[in-house]
C-alpha cells in the first residue's frame, strides 16, 4: 500500500493544477501518454504488416474486344430507341394502373349497389308481410 501511495503522489505531482484566469489548467499524465502512444504506434505497425501480407497479387486477364458486333451510331441508335420506347412504356403502365383502380372502384361501387338492392327487397318484403298481417287483422276485426 505504501508503493500504490507513492505512486499516486508522484503521479499528482505530475499533474500539476495551474490557475489560468477562471479555469483548471491540469497538465497531462506524461508518462501515461507515452504508453499509449506506444501502443497506438505497436497497433499501426502491425496492420501495416496484416495489409502488406494479405495484399492481393496481380491480376491477368487475357484480352478481348468489348462492345458487341454493332457500331457506335447503332449503339447510340439503339440507346435512343430504347429511351423513346420506355417513355410509352411508362406512359402505358400509367394507364393501365389507372384502368386497374377505377375498375376496383366500379366493382367496389356495384358491390355496394348489390347491398343496397338486397336490404331495400328485404325491406319491401317486410312491408308487405305487415301490410298483409294488418289485412288480415282488420277483416277479422269486421267478421
Amino acid at each position: 500500500s505504501e508503493e500504490e501511495q507513492s505512486s499516486q503522489a508522484s503521479v499528482y505531482r505530475q499533474q500539476q493544477e495551474q490557475y489560468v484566469s477562471p479555469y483548471v489548467l491540469i497538465t497531462p499524465n506524461e508518462t501515461r501518454r507515452n504508453q499509449l502512444q506506444q501502443i497506438a504506434n505497436k497497433e499501426l505497425d502491425d496492420l501495416k504488416r496484416w495489409k502488406e501480407e494479405h495484399r492481393p497479387g496481380p491480376i491477368k486477364l487475357v484480352p478481348q474486344r468489348l462492345g458487341g458486333k454493332e457500331s457506335e451510331a447503332q449503339a447510340r441508335q439503339n440507346q435512343q430507341m430504347m429511351l423513346i420506347q420506355s417513355k410509352y412504356q411508362q406512359k402505358y403502365k400509367r394507364e393501365e394502373y389507372v384502368k386497374a383502380k377505377k375498375a376496383a372502384e366500379e366493382a367496389e361501387i356495384l358491390k355496394k349497389k348489390a347491398i343496397q338492392r338486397e336490404k331495400a327487397e328485404r325491406l319491401e318484403v317486410k312491408k308487405r308481410q305487415q301490410e298483409m298481417q294488418r289485412r288480415e287483422m282488420f277483416l277479422e276485426d269486421q267478421y
